[in-house]
């Protein structure tokens, strides 16, 4: 069973799924994966249609929201996923 936040409806952590970070229940995406696409450039609607279909808009807001109240753990996680080099 995956440990539910007490603030967060849809935003779980889970050892040994990406690395613990915050992701959205029963997926493997990461919030920062959504926060990233988001910042560069796609919409909410492009999120959910062309890069995550399985989520929900209020998957994708609720990312948001726990970006808001995270945003510098987010934001280095970001970063991190930025400066990987391709393979």
């Amino acid at each position: 069973m995956i440990p539910r936040s007490e603030t967060w409806r849809c935003i779980v952590r889970s050892a040994g799924v990406r690395g613990g970070n915050p992701i959205v229940e029963k997926t493997r995406v990461a919030v920062h994966d959504v926060i990233g696409l988001l910042q560069n450039g796609e919409t909410i609607e492009t999120v959910r249609t062309n890069c995550f279909p399985q989520l929900t808009r209020s998957q994708v807001y609720e990312c948001l929201a726990y970006y808001d109240d995270h945003r510098r753990e987010i934001d280095v996680l970001v970063a991190r996923q930025m400066s990987a080099p391709f393979l």
